[in-house]
């Protein structure tokens, strides 16, 4: 018979275990990864069915609304008619792109819109970033409370109003802020016909509008933060600004670098509803207000080409895609754990 003794006295025997005198059949154990056992698809399917079921709506709106329209990008390069409709209408090549590259506005509105979504993305992780930090030293949760509403109703107010509250204050005749010159006794500015404010005006209102919202994210990562870590570190002596720099933005930082590199997903889609609404058909501020989206507004207005505007979505989506692939492959060589894949 071939036994196998063990050290501590227990003894093998053909595959079997004798124990006190007492025979255990060895059983085949389930494969194991580091102590969790490997299920199958569908027994994981029937465990978090309730999750799945939740889960399911937000899917299919992404199919629906997200997946499903992408098969229109043909239409880029088709010449579309409403009889043949979009799989039936011939193609055209690149003809559609040309509008765009052609008109000599190609690499000014590009620029426009890459910078300013760049100055939005730097601007707003400031601003939230410390209206969320100040409201967490607020002691008063009635004055956090109420601040915070105020600063987040901006968010639901839509663009169309927000371009009133705007002519509102920079109209050259009955503007709050030209009567605030007038008062100090100095000359009206006209706005409407000077493209060299706009850039801030706009990096304004964008803050003002996403600051509520934006700090709700920063909120709520704060809040994840172990009380422990502040506390030693009050005891230590550490006064409020060394608690910030020294644990609150470290430990944020996970949460800043998603939410930048989400933000830069969208680097080269400009503002529609915002840039239109403000800046309007005013063409003495297009040299500076200009981008991808109201430029091909414009040329669409005047076509009526459905072509023109899949080629410009087309351009956009490509330059978006590689800006996220080079910025996700940038943040996996400073630490692989804050890359989004």
């Amino acid at each position: 018979m071939n036994r196998k003794t063990l050290v501590n006295g227990k003894t093998l025997v053909n595959g079997k275990t004798l124990m006190n005198g007492k025979t255990l059949v060895k059983r085949k154990e389930p494969m194991q990864n580091n102590g969790l056992v490997k299920r199958g698809f569908f027994s994981k399917v029937k465990k978090y069915r309730v999750l799945l079921l939740m889960l399911l709506p937000a899917v299919i709106y992404t199919i629906i609304f997200c997946y499903l329209p992408m098969s229109g990008i043909i239409l880029a390069f088709k010449d579309f008619n409403y009889r043949d409709g979009i799989f039936g209408s011939p193609f055209s090549g690149f003809e559609n792109f040309e509008f765009f590259f052609q008109s000599g506005q190609a690499l000014k509105v590009t620029k426009n819109t890459v910078l300013y979504n760049l100055v939005f993305i730097v601007m707003n992780t400031f601003f939230q970033l410390t209206v969320a930090i100040l409201l967490t030293e607020v002691k008063s949760q009635r004055f956090k409370k109420t601040a915070h509403s105020f600063m987040f109703l901006p968010y639901f107010i839509s663009w169309v109003v927000v371009s009133s509250i705007c002519y509102d204050l920079l109209s050259p005749d009955y503007g709050l802020v030209n009567r605030f010159f007038v008062f100090l006794g100095l000359e009206k500015v006209d706005f409407y016909n000077n493209s060299f404010f706009w850039p801030f005006i706009l990096v304004f209102f964008n803050v003002w509008k996403n600051i509520g919202y934006g700090s709700v994210m920063y909120l709520a990562a704060i809040t994840g933060i172990d009380t422990s870590l502040y506390e030693a570190a009050e005891i230590d002596g550490a006064n409020v600004f060394q608690r910030i720099f020294r644990i609150t933005i470290p430990a944020l930082r996970p949460t800043l670098i998603v939410l930048t590199l989400l933000a830069l997903g969208g680097v080269f889609k400009g503002n529609f509803e915002m840039f239109y609404n403000l800046v309007g058909s005013n063409g003495l501020l297009y040299d500076t207000t200009d981008v991808i989206d109201t430029f091909t507004f414009r040329a669409l207005m005047q076509s009526n080409d459905f072509g023109m505007s899949a080629a410009s979505a087309f351009y956009q989506s490509i330059l978006c895609f590689v800006t996220i692939l080079i910025a996700n492959f940038a943040v996996k060589k400073y630490d692989r754990d804050y890359s989004l894949f």
